[in-house]
């Protein structure tokens, strides 16, 4: 896949909720997973190791900043790390909120669902979606 076909070359993959000039941080439209956000590399690389260090260590740094954030605000039992890229070669990294009744909880995300969805438990954490997108800005705004 070249990055003139790569989805996320071609596309924010979500919400942008801060763009800087190396990544992006994106908050992704997940009925199930309110507050599932993805960091995503600008250039099109496929691996963490294809980065010089300072640009692992920059990457690295934005994504503990966003697994704080998002437990901070979101309050999950766990959160999620992934860095698949088998899909869409182009590097990024998931960082899903979990919870005990979510419908895969203890399976991840994309395995087979456990129980149906709490409907009351999902918007719960759907409300708290406005102060995601806010301490989220907060936190990254000195990356640039």
């Amino acid at each position: 896949m070249s990055a003139s076909t790569c989805e996320l070359c071609e596309t924010a993959g979500g919400e942008v909720l801060h763009q800087a000039t190396q990544f992006r941080v994106v908050l992704v439209d997940d009925n199930h997973y309110p507050g599932f956000c993805r960091v995503i590399w600008q250039d099109h690389v496929k691996e963490v190791t294809d980065l010089p260090e300072l640009d692992r260590m920059l990457l690295m740094d934005v994504l503990w900043q966003v697994e704080r954030v998002v437990r901070e605000v979101m309050q999950p039992d766990k959160i999620n790390l992934a860095s698949f890229g088998n899909v869409v070669p182009h590097l990024h990294w998931h960082v899903i909120p979990r919870y005990t009744d979510d419908i895969h909880f203890p399976q991840p995300v994309w395995g087979q669902a456990q129980r149906n969805a709490d409907a009351l438990m999902l918007e719960v954490r759907r409300q708290r979606l406005d102060g995601l997108r806010l301490k989220m800005r907060e936190r990254l705004e000195t990356y640039r």
